[in-house]
C-alpha cells in the first residue's frame, strides 16, 4: 500500500515539474534574403551579350520583380486583431478576413499563406504559444469558408515573443493581439 502512495506521489511529481525548463519550438521567421543582395544590373547591349548571360540577367529581373510584387501583395493583406484572451474573430475584423480572402485568391493565389499567431504579455508562455495558435488556427477555418485552398495555409504561433509594440499601456497591448500574414513562395 505505500509503494503505491509513493509512487503516485512520485509520478505526479514528475508529470507536474515535467517539461516545464524548455523553450517552446518555435517556427523561425522566415526573411526573404534575396530582396537585399540582388544587385543592380545596368543595361547591356545584348549583341555583345551571349545568349546564356542574358537569359541569366532576365531571371534576376524576372525574380526581383516578382519578390516585390510578393512584398506589395502581403502589404494589402491586413492584420486580424482580437480581444483580450479571445481567439474569435471580431465582427469589425470580418471585413479584413473576406479582403484578405479574396486577395489570397487572386493576386497571391501562386503563393502559400504563412499565418502569424500573436499575444499580448499577459499569460504564461505556454499560454501565449498556445492561443496563438488557436487564433491562426481560427483565421485559417475563416479564410477556408472564403474560399481559400487548405494546402496553401501553413500556421505557426509567435506567443509574446514579437510584439508590434513595447509600450505599458493597453493600446499597445491590444495592438500585440493579432494574426499577421505572410506569403510564402
Amino acid at each position: 500500500m505505500n509503494s503505491i502512495v509513493i509512487s503516485s506521489v512520485v509520478t505526479a511529481l514528475l508529470v507536474l515539474s515535467g517539461c516545464s525548463d524548455k523553450e517552446p519550438v518555435v517556427e523561425e521567421k522566415q526573411e526573404i534574403a534575396a530582396e537585399s543582395t540582388v544587385e543592380q544590373v545596368t543595361p547591356v547591349e545584348t549583341e555583345t551579350v551571349p545568349s546564356d548571360e542574358a537569359s541569366v540577367m532576365s531571371e534576376d529581373r524576372r525574380y526581383s520583380s516578382a519578390s516585390s510584387s510578393m512584398s506589395s501583395i502581403e502589404d494589402g493583406m491586413e492584420t486580424i486583431y482580437f480581444d483580450f484572451d479571445k481567439f474569435h474573430i471580431r465582427a469589425d475584423m470580418q471585413n479584413r478576413v473576406t479582403n484578405d480572402a479574396s486577395i489570397a485568391n487572386g493576386a497571391a493565389s501562386k503563393y502559400s499563406l504563412k499565418l502569424e499567431g500573436n499575444c499580448d504579455e499577459w499569460g504564461s508562455d505556454e499560454y501565449n504559444f498556445a492561443l496563438g495558435l488557436r487564433r491562426s488556427n481560427t483565421v485559417k477555418k475563416s479564410l477556408l469558408a472564403e474560399g481559400v485552398e487548405a494546402n496553401r495555409i501553413t500556421m505557426v504561433s509567435y506567443g509574446e515573443s514579437n510584439p508590434m509594440c513595447t509600450l505599458k499601456t493597453e493600446d499597445c497591448w491590444a495592438k500585440n493581439r493579432r494574426v499577421d500574414f505572410k506569403l510564402l513562395p
